[in-house]
């Protein structure tokens, strides 16, 4: 990249040394992962200059929005409402949390065992590698689980400006006026922050942004039903990845003008598969940029991935806000409504997400389910077992995966995923 993205990183405290290694890793995987497949959608030039401009355009359109007074907001959840932020006049932005850095400087302040998505988000950080949260003006972090919710003590002394929202474990009438009282108490904590009063306009636009946005992932998913798939699961996880970093209306008119290309592939019957490939569902971990190994594995091995049940994909954002209120009370509590939907492994009991499992395995016309869990990840490996003896019962077959974000597993990863894969033929 240009020296003048070498100023701007060095700017923002990066380690110049550190940050062209990642560059350099994320440059050849995505080479090797993304750009080695055949048959591709003409729409995916796109997406493959976001990546290739993740930390250098997309960097320095957000220290020009911080220029002219907008504040930036880094999350690392679903759960935190874009809607409250933009109605504040900020950027939410997902942050860096997809692979190993800095390793052994994180197990000086976390456990060894502690699951790699927490591990790398530190790394990150003690790297002085990611320019989104050096970037950011408030990092985001919620209490999803016992894992985060005592490493966010750790990070509060390598932040700056570290914001906890409390998440409830329970769908009750409880666990939702804790929902609301959280999200009324982050939009006071965002408009001190940035000085703007979130009024029923600014919020009404928020939340037709955000459906929006939510609305072209809901139509690239619908296509993927189709048989042959017409765009590869890689692609449209990339796209799913993209949706945490992109300008939103930008994001928005690029998914949906390649769904206009993959209708038409759809007609045409021309797949970037052949038809009757075995057909995989992903449920499980969110999968951040660049974990992409799983994926790839399964892609490699003669099947293709039809949907992703996870934050990362459908989970994340199937449900829309709906837009029907007038005041800023009335549309809180439709936000409030919408993201209590999220079915994360955090409640108890969940019958919610292995319903949801079930629906998409049979809209997705899914010959099995692959369970993807990170190592140590409590929540996703305990529902893996239930999931995979409810989803077997029902004739589903499914395999339970637990790995991280290490290449050491591959060969038998490989391995296992083939036979896999041989089964459902």
């Amino acid at each position: 990249m240009s020296e003048d993205y070498r100023e701007m990183w060095q700017s923002l405290g990066l380690d110049l040394a550190g940050h062209d290694a990642l560059l350099g890793v994320l440059g050849g995987a995505y080479q090797d992962i993304f750009l080695s497949q055949k048959n591709r959608p003409a729409g995916m030039a796109y997406f493959d200059f976001v990546m290739s401009e993740v930390h250098g355009l997309r960097i320095r359109e957000l220290l020009d929005e911080k220029k002219a007074g907008r504040k930036i907001i880094g999350s690392y959840c679903v759960f935190v409402p874009e809607e409250i932020v933009l109605a504040a006049n900020a950027t939410l932005v997902g942050l860096c949390s997809g692979a190993d850095f800095a390793m052994s400087e994180v197990e000086k302040l976390l456990p060894r065992n502690t699951c790699a998505l927490i591990k790398s988000s530190f790394g990150f950080k003690l790297g002085k590698v990611c320019p989104y949260l050096e970037s950011a003006d408030m990092i985001v972090g919620e209490n999803t689980c016992d894992g985060k919710k005592k490493a966010y003590e750790s990070l509060g002394h390598l932040v700056d400006n570290l914001y906890v929202m409390d998440l409830p474990q329970v769908k009750s009438d409880h666990g939702r006026a804790l929902l609301k009282s959280e999200y009324l108490r982050f939009k006071t904590e965002v408009e001190n922050l940035t000085g703007v009063a979130i009024t029923p306009e600014s919020l009404r636009e928020a939340i037709q942004t955000v459906n929006k946005k939510r609305a072209a992932i809901h139509r690239l998913s619908a296509l993927r039903k189709a048989d042959p798939a017409p765009i590869s699961g890689l692609d449209a996880l990339l796209a799913n990845q993209v949706f945490f970093y992109d300008n939103p209306a930008r994001f928005t008119d690029s998914v949906n003008k390649i769904c206009d290309e993959l209708e038409t592939r759809v007609a045409e019957k021309n797949g970037v598969f052949p038809a009757k490939a075995p057909r995989i569902l992903i449920s499980g971990c969110p999968m951040a940029v660049p974990n992409w190994k799983l994926p790839f594995v399964i892609e490699t091995s003669g099947a293709v991935i039809v949907g992703e049940e996870s934050c990362v994909g459908e989970r994340g954002t199937r449900n829309l806000t709906a837009e029907s209120g007038n005041s800023v009370s009335e549309m809180m509590d439709a936000i409030v409504d919408r993201y209590y939907q999220v079915d994360c492994a955090i409640f108890t009991p969940n019958p919610d997400r292995l319903n949801h499992i079930r629906e998409m395995a049979a809209a997705y016309h899914a010959d099995g389910v692959i369970h993807y869990g990170l190592q140590f990840c409590q929540p996703y490996l305990m529902e893996s077992i239930p999931v995979e003896k409810a989803l077997e019962e029902k004739n589903i077959p499914t395999l339970r995966i637990e790995t991280d974000y290490s290449m050491e597993d591959m060969g038998q990863l490989k391995t296992r995923i083939e036979a896999f894969v041989e089964q459902l033929r």
